[in-house]
């Protein structure tokens, strides 16, 4: 749905649209609601309905009040604006009737905090910095979180360690470097701009899903078939706001999962995860609905599994081995957005899921599978 140019003009997620006026607070608002595993950028479309006679880096500088005009020139050069389906100049003049959208990076913050947090950094250029994201990290700050984040603890890392910043992409206060996300309780790689040619760049790739993700999950009940396409549409749940669900309706996203079993213990498994689509909580629901579902995913239906579980060693032992879903972004491959060269990237498990699969190995691993497609390193059973 798109709206008037002269009226209020529409944000379009992955689920639904929202209203934008001219005070970013509106949009900063759709940025948090929008789920953190929710790829699907956050667009801005207008309807122009007059002869507005106006340049588009001028036009778009009316409606999105907190990019800078050069930065809004940068976006249309980086081909995150189409004009009718078309990449445009900066110069490009509108018409009555012409539909212009735009790929547009996050509205700014109020604060940005350096903090001292350990990152576990996988690499790092002029560029661009790769991070294995540790789990109950946010990403960025957000009205409820002001501090404690991966950007707070990226400006602690550039001013004190390696020098550089983060892309301006956004405005100088903005979610600076913020290219894609992962959830709070999700470990695993992620990349974040240091440039703002980068930034453009990279999230380009991923507006195309030209990335290559990778996961890893563990998951309750043994997978059968070992390995296959899961196709169902995906859209908001019915009734409980913060869920997703599958959805044979209008309202539901075609959206595909390939999984491949890579490891099958007594009443688990180790499955890597390769992503057509992404969708909110895509792995999660999918899973969960073809009867696998994560492991502490207790959002869809997994359990939470205590020490004792899974440690022969301490049968009595009550303390929670995992306290958040089983799901680690294991891979992340992309074009370097410079030098044009693949790079790609593996990211360990972090130490509460390695502890579990380790355990699964020692106590209870019935069968480790050959997966034809699959590209992860997950270690010696």
């Amino acid at each position: 749905m798109t709206t008037p140019s002269d009226g209020p003009d529409e944000l379009a997620g992955d689920t639904d649209e929202e209203a934008l006026s001219a005070d970013p607070a509106e949009l900063f608002e759709l940025y948090e609601k929008q789920s953190a595993d929710d790829e699907t950028p956050v667009t801005a479309v207008f309807e122009v309905t007059k002869s507005v006679d106006l340049r588009l880096d001028r036009y778009l500088a009316r409606r999105v009040p907190f990019l800078s005009r050069t930065q809004l020139q940068r976006l249309i050069e980086e081909q995150a604006v189409t004009v009718n389906g078309r990449a445009p100049k900066a110069s490009t003049k509108l018409r009555r009737g012409d539909r212009v959208v735009a790929t547009l990076p996050p509205p700014p913050t109020n604060t940005l905090a350096a903090e001292n947090i350990p990152l576990d950094i996988l690499y790092e250029d002029e560029h661009l910095i790769i991070i294995n994201k540790q789990p109950g990290l946010i990403v960025h700050p957000a009205r409820a979180h002001k501090s404690g984040t991966l950007i707070n603890a990226l400006a602690w890392h550039f001013l004190h360690n390696t020098g550089g910043t983060l892309s301006t992409v956004g405005g100088d206060i903005a979610r600076p470097g913020v290219v894609h996300r992962l959830d709070k309780f999700t470990s695993g790689v992620m990349v974040c701009a240091k440039s703002d040619t980068a930034h453009w760049r990279i999230a380009r790739q991923f507006e195309l899903r030209q990335t290559q993700k990778r996961y890893l999950c563990l998951v309750e009940g043994e997978v059968e078939p070992f390995a296959d396409v899961i196709d169902l549409p995906l859209g908001k749940h019915p009734t409980l706001k913060e869920k997703a669900a599958v959805r044979h309706d209008e309202l539901g996203k075609p959206s595909q999962t390939v999984y491949r079993t890579r490891e099958i213990y007594e009443g688990y498994s180790l499955v890597e995860i390769e992503l057509r689509t992404g969708r909110t909580h895509q792995i999660r629901v999918h899973m969960s609905h073809i009867g696998y579902p994560l492991v502490g995913d207790d959002v869809y239906g997994g359990k939470h599994v205590r020490v004792g579980e899974f440690d022969e060693t301490q049968p009595d032992a009550q303390d929670f081995l995992l306290t958040r879903q089983a799901l680690h972004a294991a891979y992340l491959g992309f074009e370097h957005p410079i030098t044009g060269k693949k790079v790609s990237f593996q990211a360990p498990m972090w130490g509460d899921l390695q502890r579990a699969v380790d355990l699964l190995r020692k106590k209870s691993l019935k069968q480790v599978l050959e997966a034809t497609g699959s590209i992860l390193d997950i270690g010696t059973a």
